[in-house]
């Protein structure tokens, strides 16, 4: 299914499921639906399974905006208690329209705990109380993390199949979700790669896309300067950037985050923000952007090197494209409703001799060396290996087996959602743009918004 498409159904007010392999353009997607939203007074409550994947988007931790937090059970009592709180009753009470990103990373469990609290609150039977609800992300990608006591290993991946996915919550069914699986590519051009990842997302990956790998393998001494290393576990990052950020002789300076705002939601901003809190650089620093602001010339991902630090207090980045940018502190927020609930400020840097596999989910990278050796979650590898947009970018220090491997039964739904998408693509086409156009005037209406006219939303 074509972005366009996609926004045609998302404007009718039916609950969709967003998905696509890494580069389909999700994000864009839903940045364009937030943006028609708005122009037509409705506020959309923007969320994430992580804290990450909710500083990308400019949201909140779905589990802040439900009011579960670290809970992992919900009984009618704790439901009470949510319910009660004002807070989070007037939120819930408000919102008409909830999107939820990086769904991968959401535990059925979780899923079924913010439909519950949305039914309570709003006091309506319907799935999620009659919200429309935006489920957004990509079950190739990383998967949430189960904590089992199970020693059995063939007994917990019983448990992964059964239990694991957003997908196998009862509430998933109930919510008649419209499958719209995004086909366009808009990260990777390279043929060959293409072909390589595409492999490892359907289990055929062989020999002839293995040589494609073997190709790009290299040494340590031999990785070009500049360009960022990921890794699996943290512990190596912080040993790779702070063994190089040693290196250089040139003094430092420490830029410290400043926030304001409620505690709590400064804190999962803090966890979630890819700037650290304490960030020291020195000329001839590494550097990565962790925020994007494409009119100054970067996006969250873009590489670059400290030129300068300057008098004025911000460090100038050369970019691999010899644009010298002046990294100017920003803001990450936690808005509610049009008003801001918590803000944290620092400079959008970070080091970027290493990153973790999981910090770097949603980034496009020009170029990466990985050592996936110690790969040991499904779908990880992928990860690592979709952030880059060409063979040519990707450096590889080695691999175990599990770096070309999916959850085997994500491959087996992944068949499902193609179908629904398609059936979904077929009777959406035949619709007419009249019919359609009334569709999205009645839900606008539905939800109390004003109707205005947005001239051509453009393409990604």
């Amino acid at each position: 299914m074509i972005q366009k498409q996609a926004l045609e159904i998302l404007k009718t007010g039916a609950n969709v499921f967003l998905t696509g392999e890494p580069g389909s353009g999700k994000t864009h997607l839903v940045n364009q639906y937030v943006s028609y939203l708005r122009a037509q007074g409705v506020e959309p409550a923007i969320t994430a399974s992580t804290g990450i994947a909710a500083t990308h988007i400019g949201g909140m931790t779905v589990h802040s905006w439900s009011g579960i937090g670290i809970k992992r059970k919900l009984d009618q009592y704790e439901l009470d208690h949510i319910a009660s709180n004002e807070r989070i009753a007037k939120r819930i009470s408000k919102t008409k329209v909830l999107i939820i990103d990086e769904v991968s990373m959401l535990g059925p469990g979780t899923l079924a705990m913010v439909e519950a609290v949305c039914r309570e609150i709003k006091q309506d039977n319907q799935s999620f109380g009659g919200l429309q609800i935006v489920l957004v992300g990509d079950f190739f990608q990383l998967p949430p993390i189960v904590r089992s006591y199970n020693t059995n290993p063939q007994k917990v991946l019983m448990e992964e199949a059964i239990q694991r996915f957003a997908y196998d919550a009862p509430c998933w069914h109930k919510t008649n979700f419209i499958v719209c699986y995004l086909t366009e590519q808009h990260r990777q051009e390279d043929s060959n790669f293409l072909s390589v990842l595409s492999a490892i997302r359907s289990n055929s990956y062989d020999n002839s896309h293995h040589v494609h790998i073997e190709k790009r393998k290299i040494t340590h001494e031999k990785i070009p300067n500049g360009i960022p290393r990921l890794f699996s576990h943290n512990e190596d990052v912080d040993r790779v950037n702070d063994e190089e950020l040693a290196k250089l002789f040139e003094g430092e300076q420490v830029f410290e985050m400043t926030d304001q705002g409620v505690p709590l939601l400064v804190t999962a901003l803090k966890k979630g923000c890819l700037s650290p809190e304490v960030l020291t650089l020195k000329v001839g620093a590494k550097v990565m952007f962790t925020k994007n602001n494409p009119k100054a010339g970067f996006v969250n991902g873009t590489l670059g090197e400290i030129k300068e630090l300057n008098s004025y207090g911000f460090p100038t980045v050369c970019t691999k494209s010899g644009k010298n940018i002046v990294a100017e502190s920003m803001d990450w927020t936690v808005e509610e409703n049009g008003i801001v609930r918590a803000r944290i400020t620092q400079i959008p840097l970070r080091l970027a001799w290493a990153i973790t596999v999981h910090k770097s989910q949603g980034m496009s990278l020009d170029a990466a060396a990985m050592d996936l050796t110690d790969v040991f979650e499904f779908g990880q590898g992928y990860v690592a290996l979709s952030r880059v947009r060409s063979l040519s970018g990707l450096y590889l220090l080695g691999w175990n087996k599990q770096t070309f491997q999916v959850h085997p039964e994500v491959l087996k739904k992944d068949i499902d959602f193609r179908e629904m998408s398609e059936t979904a693509d077929n009777i959406f086409s035949i619709i007419s743009s009249d019919e359609l156009n009334d569709m999205h005037r009645n839900f606008i209406r539905a939800v109390g918004g004003k109707i205005s006219t947005i001239k051509n939303q453009k393409k990604h």
